[in-house]
């Protein structure tokens, strides 16, 4: 059964003496937008789940609207530490470079901070996700076709971690690629020592064997950094968290081991319930699925690396399986050491239940050595049923959101359009969402006929972004290009033609953004998208003159004017245009409108500057403006 984030408080511990908690929330105001100036209620409580960085949510209410927030402050902990251990800094980094540039899910972060005169260490501060994470592996309480989602779907998400191209998002220098398993045989094994020894935890000499054949084992695709990559280094099914209610992942925790290596390192980790079950009641055997069997449902380990190898188009891994199980167990091993020995000194975050990293340690030595002895550990070919299983049964949205291929149909999305999305949803992400209380706000103020300058520059943003005037339709764009090549490649505002003339796309292919555009109020006016400017441009581009184009069409694309459209009138059902009364006649130079018109689009806007009437045919006037 899983358990909700906020289940996972440690609420004997809410009095919380780590730090001090008022310097914490003046930090916070300072650096994090939208939290609260002044507070009516706060309240900090700690996890008790994870033994490495400390980490506590922080519920606030404000008090001037009462409203509450959410925050987890993820910190260093206190006292002496091994060399290059609980790196939040790290942390802050790959999280927000995953957030800015990329669909993989993970918490938003604030703020980091490296000055310890404010709680002691260094931290960071993130959004809180409430959903569900499964601290037992074997999913207990949950229906047998979820447990294959759920498994499944972990295989995705880590393949979609591993298909990021690093030096697009800022993390070239994350860490070398090349000979990451011998560097990490290196690392642990001084670690093991350092946790290990005289006046410390017993030091196993299995262990000491152990380092030594892993030493003689390294891969030859590791030497070269053929499958170099981000790593996450913990990627594991209760360091997930998922949707509440739908079996698909919002977030990936615990980034402290993350660097740049080889990637099959993290898919061995991820299935090491298979291997060894540390939470089992039998404590005469710790053994993983393999050994003590399958729950119903769950995949075979052979079905969830298929699921993996498909999604991220590796290579079945059955030649070197032996040395990435071996090596995972190894580093676990590794680390319980030195859980346990940071609970000897008192550091461990996670108080005594740290003592099982002592039983932890040497289970993880005899499977590494129960593993490598086997005679075979995976088939020589990935089993063929995997590569369907539940895929087939995806929509197109879900696939694409893991970087799966999207295959066949007649309305499947362009490599052109997917790309687009992708990017409009970061920008929605990153840009709109966050704004969207201060937009409300002022809507509902004396002050709603004002312009929030936050909106103008979210619209310079989307311009430079290749995210505006969208909805112009490619055989339009192409007459616009014609009819305002007026001697220069700008308009007024210095913009490039073709970057207000839109991407060039169907008005299927358009329906695809539309989609997402929708799911803010806002947005399309900051895309320079939303009704009734849309139509009008697109009736001013078919029709208007040349003196129309110039003083209303290139004002409307370059975002600088907004446009109203009249047709509802109150005594006709205006949505059929036959029934208007309103009537347009010609009296010399000039036309004399007579009717009356209600619910104006657009019309209260106050950079509107044309207007579109709808009027009834009179005097062999067939349409006007």
């Amino acid at each position: 059964m899983a358990s909700r984030t906020s289940d996972l408080l440690n609420f004997e511990q809410q009095v919380i003496t780590d730090f001090d908690v008022n310097s914490l929330i003046r930090y916070a105001q300072i650096n994090i937008h939208g939290f609260p100036s002044s507070l009516s209620k706060f309240t900090i409580s700690k996890f008790g789940h994870g033994q490495s960085n400390p980490t506590f949510l922080m519920e606030v209410i404000s008090s001037s609207d009462s409203s509450k927030q959410r925050y987890v402050v993820r910190k260093k902990p206190s006292g002496k530490l091994l060399q290059s251990a609980h790196a939040v800094d790290r942390e802050f980094q790959v999280l927000k470079a995953l957030g800015d540039h990329t669909n993989v899910p993970v918490p938003k972060v604030f703020c980091l901070c490296t000055d310890p005169s404010v709680i002691g260490t260094d931290f960071y501060i993130m959004e809180f996700l409430e959903g569900r994470i499964f601290l037992d592996p074997s999913l207990p309480g949950v229906a047998p076709n979820k447990r294959r989602a759920i498994y499944l779907q972990t295989a995705k998400t880590l393949a979609s971690l591993h298909s990021v191209g690093v030096d697009s998002i800022g993390l070239i220098k994350y860490g070398r690629r090349d000979n990451y398993c011998k560097r990490q045989v290196e690392r642990w094994a001084k670690q093991y020592i350092a946790s290990t020894g005289e006046g410390k935890p017993e030091r196993n000499p299995k262990m000491l064997d152990l380092i030594g054949w892993l030493r003689q084992h390294i891969p030859s695709e590791d030497t070269s950094g053929a499958t170099g990559g981000l790593v996450h280094g913990d990627f594991r099914i209760d360091n997930l968290v998922f949707h509440p209610i739908e079996d698909r992942v919002i977030g990936i925790l615990d980034w402290e081991l993350s660097t740049l290596g080889n990637q099959m390192c993290d898919v061995a980790y991820s299935c090491m319930p298979y291997i060894v079950d540390l939470n089992r009641d039998d404590t005469k055997s710790y053994g993983g699925f393999e050994i003590c069997g399958f729950p119903e449902g769950i995949p075979s380990q052979a079905e969830y690396l298929a699921e993996y190898c498909s999604a991220s188009a590796k290579p079945w891994p059955v030649e070197n399986w032996k040395f990435y199980v071996a090596f995972s167990l190894f580093r676990g091993a590794s680390i319980y050491a030195g859980v346990h020995h940071r609970w000897i000194q008192g550091n461990a975050s996670g108080g005594e239940r740290a003592q099982i990293a002592k039983i932890g340690t040497n289970v993880m030595i005899d499977s590494a050595w129960l593993f490598i002895n086997r005679q075979t550990v995976l088939p020589d070919q990935p089993p063929r049923l995997s590569n369907s299983i539940v895929r087939d049964h995806m929509k197109p949205v879900e696939k694409e959101s893991l970087g799966l291929p999207i295959e066949g149909g007649r309305f499947v999305p362009s490599q052109k359009v997917l790309d687009l999305r992708n990017k409009l949803l970061m920008f929605m992400k990153n840009n709109i969402y966050p704004v969207e209380n201060e937009l409300y706000k002022l809507a509902q103020s004396s002050m709603r006929w004002t312009i929030h300058p936050e909106e103008e520059k979210l619209k310079e943003l989307a311009k430079k972004e290749g995210l505006w005037n969208l909805f112009i339709p490619f055989d339009s764009a192409i007459r616009a290009k014609e009819l305002l090549s007026l001697g220069n490649d700008h308009f007024s505002s210095g913009v490039s033609n073709n970057l207000l003339l839109g991407a060039g796309l169907s008005n299927l292919e358009y329906g695809y953004l539309c989609e997402i555009m929708g799911r803010s109020v806002w947005a399309p006016q900051i895309f320079n998208c939303g009704a009734p400017d849309t139509g009008n441009m697109e009736v001013l581009l078919r029709y208007g003159t040349k003196e129309q184009l110039q003083e209303w069409l290139i004002p409307l694309l370059e975002g600088r004017i907004r446009s109203g459209f009249a047709m509802t009138e109150p005594q006709v059902a205006s949505s059929d245009a036959t029934n208007i009364e309103c009537s347009i006649t010609r009296q010399g130079d000039s036309y004399i409108i007579n009717g009356t018109k209600w619910w104006t689009s657009g019309a209260m806007d106050p950079r509107c500057k044309v207007l579109i009437v709808m009027t009834s045919v009179l005097q062999s006037i067939s349409s006007s403006l």
